[in-house]
């Protein structure tokens, strides 16, 4: 067994017997995690499930703990959960993923304000551009007003374009047209001007989808208002998108002057639908046992791949390190992962580092290896 895997699954050992707070504390702080190992480059986060924030699984929250010091919510605070109704704010949670970042001395992300999907019900229902309006401005900024310097940042727009580059339809975009985007980032920017303020999107790789976020950026920036990142949500699969595509969309977003995020980051192993676009929520398709070739295991001609794929793109990374502020991975074993319902139901994939039981793959071991400090 590889020696970090054995250090790593003595750290996992520690959590699960009765050693105190101190004992495994001091214990972690003495073995090697991607967070330490790629402190001077950039932060190495993952993505939070609501029994994460409330550190259900003891085993599970000294890996995450131990591995990351970049912390996103998954789903509690897309606006169906922290503002279900008009006058309604459900801050419960979030407070408690707050407190987690805290707790483990974590940079904490804010995931996302405005959105097309996830959304409230009683959003669609406004038709009238003021009323809007006033209920965008009160989401935003009691939202990002409630955590004041102690989000790192924010997405404070998510998705909102299509794969040809324009704006998507949404009720956002009906209702108050372009602007809604400019008054979003304003009124963000105002609640907590400390804080950095995202665009974020999935296929920001391909040339058309990163023509049009160059010109909303550039819309922004020529208006004067603040936006600090892009986010480029990394759901990739063995293939595409292609190493040069991902290298020229950092180069291009980074030459606006904006930090670059790699969000959302798993590489989907099983195959795609035929007319599957993008990393749609929405997009459901009927089951079909040749899109679930691995029920029982990963081959290992594919974990391979898979690992190759991993170690390329974090190569890749490195050599632009100086345009990255973080990269996070969209969760933190497979089974958490969103792949395994999505676009088809009770698939099973394996996107990520971690496997089922929270045992690191070789791809884990790969990226580690990549810093010159190993070497």
């Amino acid at each position: 067994m590889n020696t970090k895997i054995k250090i790593l699954a003595f750290v996992l050992l520690l959590s699960m017997l009765g050693c105190n707070h101190k004992e495994k504390k001091d214990a972690i702080l003495l073995t090697p995690s991607l967070k330490n190992e790629f402190k001077a480059n950039f932060l190495i986060g993952t993505a939070l499930s609501e029994n994460q924030i409330l550190e259900k699984d003891t085993m599970e929250i000294a890996l995450i703990s131990h591995e990351y010091n970049s912390i996103t919510p998954e789903n509690i605070m897309k606006s169906m959960f922290i503002h279900p109704q008009k006058d309604t704010f459900n801050f419960k949670i979030t407070d408690k993923y707050v407190a987690f970042g805290e707790k483990y001395n974590m940079f904490i992300h804010g995931h996302t304000l405005i959105w097309h999907s996830q959304l409230s019900s009683w959003f669609s229902e406004l038709k009238d551009s003021t009323a809007m309006a006033n209920a965008m401005k009160n989401h935003i900024k009691t939202i990002v007003g409630r955590y004041k310097d102690k989000m790192g940042s924010w997405d404070v727009v998510n998705e909102a374009l299509n794969e040809d580059g324009t704006l998507r339809k949404s009720v956002f975009l009906d209702v108050l047209g372009e602007d809604y985007l400019t008054l979003a980032f304003k009124w963000a920017g105002e609640a907590d001007p400390n804080t950095d303020l995202y665009y974020n999107d999935y296929n920001m790789t391909y040339p058309e989808k990163r023509q049009g976020a160059n010109k909303l950026i550039k819309q922004l920036q020529e208006k004067g208002i603040k936006i600090d990142g892009v986010g480029m949500q990394g759901h990739w699969g063995l293939e595409r998108p292609s190493l040069d595509d991902i290298e020229q969309s950092i180069i291009n977003y980074a030459a606006l002057g904006i930090k670059v995020a790699i969000t959302e980051l798993d590489i989907n192993v099983l195959p795609s639908p035929w007319d599957l676009v993008g990393a749609d929520v929405n997009q459901n398709f009927e089951s079909d046992e040749k899109m679930n070739p691995y029920k029982n295991g990963l081959p290992d001609s594919v974990q391979t791949k898979f690992t190759k794929r991993y170690k390329d793109i974090f190569n890749l990374f490195l050599k632009h390190q100086d345009k990255i502020s973080r990269i996070t991975f969209w969760g933190v074993g497979d089974g958490q992962s969103w792949l395994n319902d999505w676009p088809i139901e009770g698939r099973t994939n394996y996107p990520l580092l971690f496997d089922r039981k929270l045992q690191p793959k070789p791809a884990y071991n790969a990226i580690f290896n990549l810093n010159p400090l190993n070497n």
